[in-house]
């Protein structure tokens, strides 16, 4: 059964001898018989380096370390999973799993943080999105793949391990040892409370139980408020993404009709991909809904925030989400493990691919943390030459713009595991909107 991720992470045989390569067919043409003759000349390296190579070497090494090459040269986030890696990442996807607590991909060989999850050890420590990982206690992770630097920030509960970070838009900036404690994460997805007339809901990430538990959290606030009841905060900052499936039912939860999104490939012959529509019926009975964001945004919080906005269902409040449209697939291998594969994009009802632009808001409001989280994004991708374009959101450029130079320094954490930097301005805006809304403005 293959799984659809939006987050944050081969099918060969490892032998103990070079394959011989079956000759190909006349199906397929000139193409076909160039690439068997690359697979020939990987054969004929492959068998070299096990012969001559100065030390010892190990084939299944060798041979996992030439297909993660491969799958890390077509984005940051296509790996190629050992067994005990696999079955993590699938555990994962089911509430709880060990680690510090972390959604991470590949940036120009250094290992960045998408999102920390709620009231894990690595929010804890203040880790921010957008932070670099240069080293793992002292051993750097450059020549490391992304595998292999999740696996030594794995471990077991109640050990340390130091993260050497580098945060915001100057290379030089001189990176900040964060000292984490593992632990076993058992991530409690939904979060709820009252704030006053206006139902708060919080969702940290997207997996199997995301649905069930956001229904359940608002059938419970409707009971407790009453008919007082004014409007719902959806709370999607920081959130990393998860399953494709849980982001179209939470979208659904919210919408009586029309598309939430549609994912389909760019492969010159590939078929027309696949739309997802709202069936009817909106648990919260039509309600104003305020969604608040901000660049941790990430994956399957960019469905939920785009569906809502094309169907001027919900105002967005804060600030321009991570940019990550892209859909992988978990592929078992069997015995081998298995692969998280891209394979497709997806899109917003009104055809908005958001893949390295993000969803704009429809009300801007900035925190500080926000503007630290901004501000590195932005450097990360001017780093890797993605310039700015027109059509990028302007809250991409916001007006009062991030903090010019960021903290060096991880936020101090407060009492409830979350940076210390007083009022929620983000909230306290959206709470005004839904106590006097406006009406939203759907992005085109």
């Amino acid at each position: 059964m293959r799984n659809f991720l939006l987050g944050g992470v081969c099918a060969f045989a490892l032998m103990g001898s070079v394959a011989l390569f079956a000759a190909p067919s006349k199906v397929g043409g000139l193409q076909s018989s160039d690439t068997y003759k690359q697979l020939n000349l990987f054969g004929e390296i492959f068998e070299r380096v096990r012969n001559d190579y100065y030390k010892e070497t190990k084939d299944d090494q060798l041979m996992e370390n030439a297909i993660n090459g491969m799958l890390t040269s077509l984005d940051p986030y296509s790996i190629y999973m050992p067994p005990r890696s696999f079955q993590e990442a699938r555990v994962q996807t089911r509430g709880e799993f060990g680690g510090l607590g972390l959604e991470v991909t590949m940036e120009n060989g250094l290992v960045k943080v998408v999102s920390p999850i709620d009231d894990t050890p690595a929010q804890r420590a203040g880790l921010l999105p957008g932070d670099l990982i240069t080293h793992l206690d002292g051993d750097p992770v450059l020549g490391k793949t992304l595998q292999e630097a999740i696996e030594k920030m794995r471990g077991k509960e109640g050990t340390k391990i130091v993260l050497t970070i580098r945060r915001g838009n100057d290379a030089a900036t001189k990176p900040t040892d964060v000292p984490v404690v593992r632990a076993v994460i058992k991530t409690r997805v939904v979060r709820s409370r009252r704030e006053g007339d206006i139902a708060y809901i919080r969702l940290a990430s997207f997996n199997e139980h995301t649905t069930q538990d956001l229904v359940t959290a608002i059938e419970k606030l409707k009971t407790e408020i009453g008919t007082e009841l004014k409007g719902y905060v959806i709370d999607l900052r920081d959130n990393p993404g998860g399953l494709l499936d849980q982001a179209i039912s939470v979208s659904d939860s919210f919408l009586n009709q029309g598309e939430i999104v549609s994912t389909r490939s760019l492969r010159p012959n590939a078929d027309e991909g696949q739309r997802f529509n709202a069936k009817r019926g909106d648990v919260t009975d039509g309600k104003p809904i305020a969604v608040l964001i901000n660049g941790g945004s990430a994956s399957a919080s960019e469905i939920v925030a785009g569906a809502l906005q094309d169907h001027r269902r919900a105002f967005l409040v804060g600030n321009t989400t991570f940019g990550k449209g892209l859909v992988q697939t978990m592929i078992p291998l069997g015995e081998f493990g298995g692969m998280k594969l891209t394979t497709a994009g997806y899109f917003t009802p009104s055809g908005r691919s958001i893949d390295k632009t993000g969803i704009a808001p429809d009300v801007e409001v900035w925190s500080d943390r926000d503007r630290q989280i901004s501000a590195a994004l932005k450097a990360r991708r001017e780093l890797n030459g993605q310039r700015e374009t027109d059509d990028e959101p302007a809250a991409a450029k916001p007006a009062e713009g991030p903090a010019s130079t960021p903290q060096n320094t991880p936020a101090a954490p407060t009492a409830s595991g979350k940076p210390n930097e007083g009022p929620d301005v983000v909230l306290q805006a959206a709470l005004e909107l839904l106590r006097a809304p406006p009406k939203p403005t759907a992005k085109k």
